[in-house]
């Protein structure tokens, strides 16, 4: 104690100790400020929830309700959660005309902001899953291409085709490519289960385990189509089956063709 109170009453204690207050009250101000500027204020958020109401009254309450309650032709949208509105607008499944009919990737009708606004406000009446975060879609760093080939082979080839190209459902209903489809809506699908998928949850898959798919997915978009045409890459046996039959059906056309001249 005598030491500390020798060393208390020295010359550059005074300003050594404002230094490092103020080195701790601009450190402090910094990190606080980086998170105010991260998280909306409630303000924000407020403003951009009536935004997005205004949006679904305008453009989706004819289908799915007033409330969000659904109806006879769309389900109900309560507990859906941001990342499936995102996946379903962002996309241009949303809104479609026909509801009879598998909704289709398209030009999206809405712009991001609106987008933004009508998950904040879907978002805002019940939990449900949220809009993965850039942070969350890191999978160069954290997903494992080895391993996510396996898990796509596992889960998802049966409907998407073994290289993500798409593929026949039954009733008429299809598997889309998945060839170009941004990483955030192939997340958001697996944790959404939009259509006829199913919903892959931590459980199922875990967010590594996602981030793998993703991965293969987008290597397999990158790989080259050495072989010129790729017919849906369903593989060289099928591809020269269908080559063969093809050529086989012209020489058969050709033939009964100069057979019928020579009569």
């Amino acid at each position: 104690m005598k030491r500390l109170s020798r060393y208390r009453r020295h010359k550059a204690a005074a300003p050594l100790l404002l230094i490092i207050a103020l080195l701790g009250i601009g450190t402090t101000f910094n990190i606080v400020s980086a998170a105010v500027k991260q998280t909306p204020s409630a303000l924000e958020r407020s403003v951009l929830i009536e935004e997005g109401k205004a949006i679904f009254l305008r453009g989706c309450s004819s289908c799915h309700g007033l409330n969000l309650e659904g109806g006879a032709i769309a389900p109900s949208l309560i507990g859906v959660g941001a990342a499936s509105v995102d996946f379903q607008v962002g996309t241009g499944r949303m809104p479609m005309a026909d509801m009879s009919t598998q909704a289709a990737r398209k030009e999206p009708v809405y712009s991001e902001e609106e987008v933004a606004a009508l998950a904040a406000y879907v978002a805002s009446l019940a939990p449900g899953p949220a809009i993965p975060t850039d942070e969350d879609l890191n999978y160069e760093r954290d997903g494992n291409l080895a391993e996510g080939g396996v898990l796509f082979r596992n889960n998802c080839a049966m409907c998407h085709n073994f290289a993500g190209q798409g593929g026949a459902l039954t009733q008429g209903k299809y598997a889309p490519t998945l060839m170009g489809v941004e990483p955030k809506h192939i997340y958001e699908a697996l944790i959404t289960g939009p259509q006829s998928m199913p919903v892959f949850s931590d459980k199922t898959l875990t967010p590594e385990e996602k981030l793998s798919v993703i991965k293969w997915i987008k290597a397999a978009e990158a790989e080259p189509n050495l072989g010129g045409a790729t017919m849906g890459r369903v593989g060289p046996v099928t591809e020269g089956l269908l080559v063969w039959v093809l050529g086989l059906g012209l020489l058969i056309a050709v033939a009964v063709w100069l057979t019928a001249r020579a009569r």
